[in-house]
């Protein structure tokens, strides 16, 4: 059209023919391609079953799933007489197409989000692993996430319960310094005890007596819809690399979770905010102006009923704990707290234990004692006392009293006379009283209780010697003088001594 060059040397040059040339002219075809025709496949008849296939084994896990060697055995097992060439054609063919639609539609389209100050949060849990004295243990992280200044928190827990779940919002709540308006869920099981249409949920009792304290709005998202909480679920990925890799190595949970919270407050000042000008940190002090002031920590408890034994013991996850014996086999009220386990009934506190957490199953189950429970018992069968299972964790001096006492006849009886006293007076008093009695070399009740008794009045034995003052010397002494006896004899009647 440009240099008018004639149809003939159109075809020298491109090597086409000129019917093909004035084809694509006379069609005004800008890009000119080969027209592959249609032709049938031997796999058209089960190209339906053979995708259907293909997406069910897209859902296993890669060893679970069927080679394509195997969906060319079955095909030709219903009557398809093509090769494998084709069937594995059409797999890469599926493939392409699935992987374009997961790119593209898939995917979804979303909003951009933005939060006033105080105005929310983002909460959720992940798994992750550390080394706890000694031993890899598998933990369930708390993440809690101001959603207008980014600032987050991450606790680790063993277990995502309840009184775990309100522990980590009084921790978020403390190191955010406020709590803000609003709190951002999945449908978590300790939050939400049924998912209705739309966003109907009907939230846990206990759940939303936990909001109520703290005065948040709850909010649930929509099922399998992460992203509406995406700040935290982002931050779920990002925890991995900057405090879980390489695992962390500590004694306890306790260590771990001080870690944690220094080192979150140390990633505030060094990670950019990403819109806000400053670092994460910066935002926060802003933030925390338009924060609720903190009010008193909720009781985040969980009460459950436990009778207790006639070895007065209640089971809690595979453990026993001791109860005073006066409540054998009566029930009672257990409230578990992350870290302790409070035994109430009769509307008062009996005891409380500091709670044993095992989640490998290959160690055996632990008894908890408090030896002070079971002195009602000893009292009425003192024999208990040489075997019982509760005192073999008796302080040392009562240990060494035991050794002693036990040795005599009726020792034993005594020695519970003495440990009963923890009863009536203050033990570490009594626990004196009995390091003195042992330094003294007079390990019995009587000397014991001696001791004790001068403790509690403030009186003192084996003191100082008193320096006599000199205006209590006499200045004149008196002399031995028998014969005034003699004097005396005249003023008896008779003049006769009395005798």
């Amino acid at each position: 059209m440009r240099e008018k060059l004639p149809i003939r040397e159109i075809a020298r040059r491109t090597g086409l023919s000129r019917n093909t040339i004035k084809k694509y002219l006379n069609a005004g075809t800008i890009e000119p391609r080969f027209a592959t025709p249609e032709r049938p496949s031997k796999l058209d008849p089960f190209a339906e079953r053979l995708a259907a296939w293909l997406k069910t084994e897209a859902g296993k896990s890669r060893k679970q799933r069927r080679t394509l060697k195997q969906f060319h055995a079955d095909l030709v097992a219903l009557g398809f007489t093509g090769s494998y060439g084709r069937v594995a054609a059409f797999a890469r063919e599926w493939r392409v197409d699935r992987q374009r639609e997961q790119q593209t539609t898939g995917r979804g389209t979303f909003v951009p989000l933005a939060f006033r100050p105080g105005e929310a949060f983002q909460f959720d849990w992940s798994e992750d692993y550390a080394v706890l004295g000694g031993e890899r243990a598998k933990l369930q992280v708390a993440h809690i996430k101001l959603a207008h200044s980014r600032a987050f928190l991450l606790r680790a827990y063993p277990l995502q319960t309840h009184e775990m779940l309100f522990d980590a919002h009084w921790h978020g709540f403390c190191v955010f310094g406020g709590v803000p308006g609003r709190g951002i869920y999945d449908n978590m099981k300790t939050a939400v005890d049924r998912v209705g249409r739309g966003k109907e949920r009907q939230v846990n009792i206990r759940f939303l007596a936990m909001t109520n304290h703290y005065v948040f709005e709850p909010e649930f998202c929509n099922p399998a819809s992460g992203w509406e909480k995406g700040q935290v679920e982002k931050n779920v990925q990002d925890a991995r690399p900057r405090l879980w890799q390489p695992m962390p190595n500590f004694p306890d949970l306790a260590a771990l979770n001080a870690w944690l919270e220094r080192r979150c407050l140390e990633l505030w000042r060094e990670i950019p905010h990403g819109v806000l000008p400053g670092t994460v940190a910066d935002a926060w002090v802003e933030e925390q102006a338009a924060l609720m002031p903190l009010p008193p920590a909720f009781d985040g408890f969980v009460e459950r009923s436990k009778r207790v034994s006639p070895t007065c013991l209640i089971s809690f996850e595979r453990n026993r704990y001791s109860v005073p014996a006066s409540f054998a086999n009566r029930p009672v009220s257990l409230r578990v707290y992350p870290d302790r386990l409070v035994v109430a009934a009769e509307g008062q506190i009996l005891c409380e234990h500091e709670r044993v957490s095992q989640r490998s199953h290959h160690l055996p189950p632990r008894t908890i004692y408090d030896w002070r429970h079971y002195l009602a018992v000893i009292q009425r069968k003192p024999g208990a006392l040489r075997n019982g299972a509760p005192f073999a964790e008796l302080p040392l001096a009562f240990r060494q009293l035991q050794d002693q006492t036990l040795r005599r006849p009726g020792g034993d009886r005594e020695m519970v006379d003495i440990l009963a006293l923890v009863l009536h007076h203050d033990e570490q008093a009594v626990l004196v009283a009995v390091e003195m009695a042992l330094a003294e070399g007079v390990a019995t009740k009587t000397h014991v209780l001696n001791l004790l008794h001068r403790l509690i009045d403030g009186k003192t034995s084996g003191g100082p010697g008193i320096d006599t003052p000199q205006a209590l010397i006499l200045r004149r002494e008196p002399t031995a003088d028998v014969e005034r006896y003699d004097s005396l004899r005249a003023q008896i009647a008779g003049g006769r001594h009395a005798s």
